[in-house]
């Protein structure tokens, strides 16, 4: 007869072979080890240290999950925060889908249309779904692909069936994308940048809210939001920015879900914001 203890012995062998076990041994950690810290690099002696700590505080009490990317060309500063985490875009794919346009309308060496400039003013400008829905039908797929691939935007998904606000994004292409769009680079024409910065440089008062939140007087600010409501994760947030001016020459993403309301998602973003402006204007 098989004793108790024996039993027992085959049901842990059992579960070391599913790997049942490992999640019990990795429990033991601490929950907070398993929280993703702000990460800072810059050539100026002081300033990482700095923005780690000033963001950092900024979000201690903030609820949601928040990705933060600050690069500063004049001082090499970078900031990063669960980089590669995975968001609904909502609206601020529609630079990409601007981007995207242009650099299909390079490529045959052609101007935009008067429908197609008609089109992409709404869209960047008032955030237009329907004209943003009408240039990613025109567009397709393949063209919105092959653009990603071109910009090494490699971790964004395009979302399926002309879900275009259900596109994947992360920080790290979305600040790849914003260096495109500040420095030459052979995927978008000195044109075809100065006219994404001109539009982000044109929307709507309504909508300036987030990464421009707290930028000093002098600094030029091209801006695009995004938010989004859903039955997880609630409400998704998001603000990306360029800002020139000051010494400085930088872009900020932050990407958030988990808010409670728009609102919170928008003080959130504004509370990092503020302190990465205020900490570069004083370096």
């Amino acid at each position: 007869m098989t004793s108790g203890i024996s039993r027992r012995a085959r049901v842990l062998a059992a579960a070391v072979g599913t790997g049942v076990l490992v999640p019990l041994v990795a429990a033991a950690t601490p929950a907070s080890a398993a929280t993703p810290a702000v990460t800072c690099t810059s050539a100026k002696a002081g300033l990482a240290a700095k923005l780690k700590k000033d963001i950092t505080a900024a979000l201690a009490t903030r609820k949601g999950t928040v990705a933060v990317g600050l690069y500063d060309r004049s001082t090499n500063t970078n900031c990063t925060l669960r980089a590669s985490t995975a968001y609904d875009s909502a609206s601020v794919v529609k630079v990409t889908v601007l981007a995207t346009l242009l650099w299909d309308a390079k490529k045959t060496n052609r101007y935009l249309t008067d429908r197609e400039t008609t089109l992409a003013k709404a869209m960047i400008t008032k955030s237009d779904n329907a004209a943003t829905s009408t240039l990613w039908k025109q567009l397709g797929m393949t063209k919105i692909k092959g653009f990603l691939t071109a910009a090494g935007m490699t971790q964004t998904k395009p979302g399926a069936n002309g879900y275009w606000g259900l596109t994947q994004i992360t920080v790290t292409d979305e600040q790849k994308l914003l260096k495109l769009i500040t420095a030459k680079n052979a995927v978008l024409s000195d044109n075809s940048r100065a006219y994404i910065l001109k539009l982000m440089g044109q929307v709507v008062s309504s909508q300036r809210w987030g990464t421009p939140y707290g930028v000093p007087s002098g600094v030029t600010v091209a801006v695009k939001n995004g938010w989004l409501q859903r039955a997880t994760n609630g409400w998704r947030v998001h603000s990306v920015g360029a800002f020139k001016g000051g010494g400085h020459d930088y872009m900020i993403t932050v990407l958030t879900h988990g808010n409670s309301t728009m609102n919170y998602g928008i003080a959130t973003i504004q509370a990092v914001a503020k302190v990465i402006h205020k900490d570069l204007a004083a370096s």
